[in-house]
């Protein structure tokens, strides 16, 4: 009967290490001891990861084009009371949003609607943004992602160099705490493990961004998801108006989830991209940008999408 068990043994073994070589990660996770693929080596497996359109970026604001014709944004279900399903997915921790939470303006070229947001941060009191302002990295940073329409998942819209829509929002630490981010942090406790999922009730996503009216500054430029594939068909807005955390906020985030592997969930950020040719566009914060007509909105990402052309 030992043959037969020690060939399964080995069988099994040869099976962990062909997931465990499988999986990309970041990193804080890498070791001499493990075969992962840290953010250096995800073009190896993901070729997307290599491409000339990457993000996230360093924003050096100096050389921002500042255009008045990025206009605000319009969100639509934001104020909606929903239920939303939280889930551990090995990297990261996704937030899931109903297709009833849309986006429209913002010179996006459509109707875009919401699939989920999730953070990014560092851990022990290091910074762990993926976007950096003038090499400034922030504490954290939270990304909503939305898929153009009709496209009905992300596989079919990153054929599209526009296809995917995502808001980041930067964490500045203060002295008291975000009123509305002890709930994310609870529904982190609640999916520690790799698959783990939970389910916020009575949850409002205009409680963790800021309303409308602040929002009409923002950074624009087209790059790719931060993680592989790192499809390069995003629409990237980086607002410039900031979250609070706390930072005994900041430190419960951190404790909360774990990687796949099983090691403390810290540092998921994927390091600042070249610009590789692309420029970055800064929206005006005026009242005359909300009356801008719907050609000149167009215009703007049809230029920003020109820029990327001519260097792929």
């Amino acid at each position: 009967m030992a043959e037969p068990i020690d060939s399964w043994n080995k069988t099994l073994v040869v099976e962990v290490l062909h997931v465990t070589t499988g999986q990309w990660c970041y990193q804080s996770q890498y070791s001499c001891d493990d075969t992962c693929r840290d953010p250096i080596h995800w073009a190896a497996q993901f070729p997307s990861c290599g491409g000339l359109r990457q993000s996230p970026i360093n924003i050096v604001t100096s050389k921002v084009h500042v255009n008045s014709a990025l206009p605000p944004f319009n969100f639509i279900g934001h104020t909606d009371v929903i239920n939303i399903t939280v889930e551990n997915k090995g990297h990261s921790a996704h937030f899931h949003l109903p297709q009833s939470v849309r986006l429209t303006g913002g010179a996006l070229p459509g109707h875009y609607r919401a699939a989920q947001f999730h953070f990014h941060w560092g851990g022990n009191g290091r910074p762990g943004s993926e976007h950096t302002i003038d090499g400034e990295r922030f504490p954290m940073e939270l990304h909503i992602v939305h898929i153009k329409e009709p496209y009905g998942s992300l596989a079919e819209a990153e054929h599209d160099m526009a296809g995917i829509a995502l808001l980041a929002f930067l964490f500045e630490e203060t002295a008291d705490d975000h009123p509305s981010l002890n709930t994310v942090i609870t529904a982190l406790g609640r999916v520690q493990h790799n698959g783990s999922s939970t389910v916020i009730p009575n949850f409002r996503l205009s409680d963790i961004i800021p309303s409308e009216k602040d929002l009409h500054s923002y950074y624009r430029y087209v790059g790719s998801m931060t993680t592989p594939g790192c499809e390069q068909a995003v629409a990237w807005s980086v607002f410039h108006r900031t979250l609070s955390i706390s930072s005994r906020q900041l430190d419960a985030v951190v404790q909360q989830c774990q990687f796949w592997n099983g090691q403390p969930m810290t540092d998921i950020f994927r390091p600042t991209q070249p610009l590789d040719g692309r420029v970055v566009y800064r929206s005006m914060a005026a009242a005359a940008a909300a009356a801008a007509p719907t050609s000149a909105w167009f215009c703007v990402l049809s230029a920003v999408l020109m820029t990327a052309g001519q260097i792929v």
